[in-house]
C-alpha cells in the first residue's frame, strides 16, 4: 500500500512538472510581447534575439495609449463585445432548448440546417450580408456587429448549448409541468439555471470572438470615432515603417482584458466544456 502511494505521488508529481513546462512554453508568446514592448528600435532586430530589453523602454506603453486613441478603441470594442454576448446569451439558449427538449415536427431538420450552415465560408456570406445592412441604412454604425445573435445567428453555440440540453435529465422538467408552470417558466427557472456553465462557456467564446474581429469593423465603420481596438492597432503600421514596439504594447494591453475575463469564469468554463461531452 505504502508502495502504491509512493508510485502515485511520483506520479503527480511527475504530471505537475509536465504541465508546468508546457505551461511555461504556452506563456514564451506573452514574454516576448512583454520584451519587444519594453524594447528600443534598435535592440527588435538585433540578431541574435535579445530577451531581456536593456534599457528598459516603460515609456513604449505610454507611447502606446496616446499615439491612437487606445481608450477610446477600447471602449468602443468593449460595447460590441458584450452587445455580442448579451444577444448570444439571450437567443441561443432559447433556439437549443427548442431544438433538444421539445419535441415538434421538423425539429431534426431544422437543426440539421442549422449545423449546415456552419459549413459556409464566411466570404460567400459577406457581400450579400453587407447589401442587406447597407439598404437598412445600417452600414457605419455598430449593430451590424451584433445584431444576428440577437436573432440566433451563432449556430456554433446553438449546437454547443443543445449538447448540455440533451444530457439533462428530464425529471424536473415533467414535475414543473405536472405543477403547472408554463412551458416558458419550464425553461426559465428549471432548465436554464442548470446549464449557468453552458452558458458562461459560450459568452466567453463570444467575448473572445467579438473582441478579436477585425474583418467585421473594416467592413461596417468608417468613421474613425467608432472603430475597434483590432483596426486602432494598425494605425501603428505606415506605409514606410511598422512601430513595433508600440504595437506590441498596444496588443499587450489589448489582450489583458480577455485574459482576466478567462480567469473570472475559468472554473465554470472548465465544468461546460467537461459536462458539454459534445456528444449527441
Amino acid at each position: 500500500m505504502l508502495g502504491m502511494t509512493k508510485k502515485k505521488a511520483v506520479g503527480h508529481t511527475l504530471t505537475h512538472i509536465v504541465l508546468i513546462l508546457v505551461g511555461l512554453f504556452f506563456l514564451l508568446p506573452f514574454f516576448w510581447m512583454l520584451s519587444t514592448a519594453l524594447k528600443s528600435d534598435q535592440q527588435i532586430f538585433v540578431n541574435p534575439p535579445v530577451w531581456i530589453p536593456d534599457p528598459v523602454m516603460w515609456e513604449n506603453f505610454r507611447s502606446a495609449v496616446t499615439v491612437i486613441p487606445f481608450f477610446s478603441y477600447m471602449k468602443n470594442t468593449c460595447y460590441v463585445a458584450l452587445m455580442d454576448v448579451l444577444g448570444t446569451v439571450l437567443a441561443c439558449p432559447l433556439v437549443a432548448y427548442g431544438l433538444s427538449r421539445l419535441e415538434w415536427k421538423g425539429r431534426d431538420l431544422l437543426f440539421f440546417l442549422t449545423i449546415s450552415v456552419m459549413m459556409i465560408p464566411h466570404e460567400v456570406t459577406m457581400i450579400p450580408q453587407f447589401i442587406m445592412y447597407s439598404r437598412a441604412g445600417l452600414v457605419g454604425t455598430y449593430v451590424p456587429l451584433y445584431l444576428a445573435a440577437f436573432f440566433g445567428g451563432r449556430p456554433f453555440m446553438i449546437f454547443l448549448l443543445r449538447q448540455f440540453f440533451m444530457n439533462l435529465p428530464r425529471d424536473l422538467e415533467d414535475a414543473a409541468r405536472i405543477d403547472g408552470a408554463s412551458e416558458l417558466a419550464v425553461y426559465a427557472k428549471v432548465v436554464l439555471p442548470l446549464v449557468v456553465p453552458g452558458i458562461l462557456t459560450v459568452a466567453l467564446f463570444r467575448f473572445m470572438n467579438s473582441w478579436n474581429d477585425f474583418l467585421g469593423p473594416l467592413l461596417y465603420l468608417s468613421d474613425d470615432r467608432k472603430y475597434t481596438i483590432t483596426i486602432g492597432l494598425q494605425m501603428f503600421t505606415t506605409q514606410y515603417k511598422t512601430e513595433w514596439s508600440l504595437l506590441m504594447a498596444a496588443s499587450l494591453l489589448t489582450a489583458i482584458p480577455v485574459v482576466a475575463v478567462y480567469f473570472l469564469v475559468q472554473k465554470r468554463f472548465i465544468e461546460g466544456i467537461t459536462f458539454s461531452g459534445i456528444k449527441g
